[in-house]
């Protein structure tokens, strides 16, 4: 994993890594887990294939989930149950329509006692609460690029604890 791009003014609101394999997808992945807690939303976006799901499961490895990680593309979620802590992991990528997400009763599971984790938000239009983070990804000769952005305060809090904790 290496960084990319940070500048004093945008540290707490963008970063920007070059990631060689699955390996140091997971990796980052399991660094991020050690921010997160309850209340979180995590947008990811990127081409089929780019990652998504792989640092999904790096995420639950880090946060003590030794189980199987499926993609939830033909389920819409995945349930997590990791102590008292419920992650929800979302695939929208066959939705048509933004009122699909609606319908699907979804938006219950966005609260302050869960972190959901959702894969093509941009599927489910404005209807999705504010991300605290988002990940883009981008697939490349060899390895992927990664832009993670603060969508909110405490997003911005998140991406500052992992930079001054030197874990990203």
């Amino acid at each position: 994993m290496h960084d990319t791009h940070s500048t004093d003014s945008d540290l707490t609101q963008n970063l920007s890594f070059y990631l060689a394999d699955e390996t140091a997808m997971l990796d980052l992945g399991s660094k991020i887990a050690t921010s997160l807690h309850t209340g979180f939303t995590i947008y990811l976006y990127g081409n089929l294939g780019s990652g998504k799901t792989t640092l999904t499961r790096g995420i639950l490895h880090g946060l003590g989930y030794q189980h199987v990680v499926k993609s939830p593309t033909y389920n819409l979620v995945e349930i997590y149950k990791i102590s008292k802590l419920y992650l929800y992991h979302f695939d929208f990528y066959r939705f048509n329509d933004y009122i699909e997400w609606e319908e699907a009763g979804f938006r219950e599971y966005f609260d302050s006692g869960s972190i959901c984790i959702v894969e093509w938000p941009e599927k489910a239009g404005d209807l999705l609460p504010a991300a605290d983070l988002q990940f883009f990804f981008k697939i490349l000769d060899t390895g992927r690029s990664i832009e993670i952005r603060a969508g909110t305060e405490i997003g911005k809090q998140c991406l500052k604890y992992l930079k001054n904790q030197s874990i990203l």
